[in-house]
């Protein structure tokens, strides 16, 4: 638990350092461009790039502490037995979209190795790379809760799921 614990303080400084390295990129960019009428040529693509992989860790870490959004409100009072059941069901459909995910930005990324960007010289399939790697974090996640749908949550939210 510990090392998972590591790994996920590991992923929210990576989502730090990202946020961070986009601010400043996009910013010195605005600035060169409006005040001195040149860019970052770069600047536009590795933000793009820190947005895809913003958003792709952003999704599992989401998924890790049961923060995306979900309409609960029918199961949880029509069918309050059946809520254990009807999670476990999600997090089926949970694995089977993030394998598809994994399947086909793993496909992506190998096609794209030797495709490399003119402005900053790295190959297009990191972008993909970045599906790559959430989806291997979300499926370790969707298939420890079919079995557990309340495991690797976070111990504020573990005591809110019970109620």
């Amino acid at each position: 638990m510990k090392l998972w614990n590591t790994l996920w303080r590991f992923v929210d400084v990576i989502m730090a350092l990202l946020l961070t390295a986009m601010i400043i990129l996009v910013f010195a960019n605005v600035v060169l461009r409006y005040g001195f009428s040149s860019s970052l040529r770069p600047s536009v693509e590795l933000s793009r790039l820190g947005l895809v992989w913003l958003v792709m860790l952003g999704a599992a870490v989401v998924l890790r502490r049961g923060e995306h959004l979900a309409v609960a409100e029918f199961s949880e009072v029509l069918l309050p037995r059946l809520v254990p059941f009807l999670r476990r069901c999600v997090y089926v459909v949970v694995l089977v979209s993030v394998l598809m995910l994994f399947w086909g930005a793993f496909r992506q990324m190998n096609a794209n190795w030797n495709n490399i960007s003119q402005l900053t010289g790295l190959p297009s399939a990191l972008l993909y790379l970045a599906g790559v790697i959430s989806s291997i974090l979300m499926t370790m996640i969707a298939a420890i809760r079919v079995f557990n749908p309340d495991a690797l949550l976070p111990d504020e939210k573990k005591n809110g799921a019970a109620k």
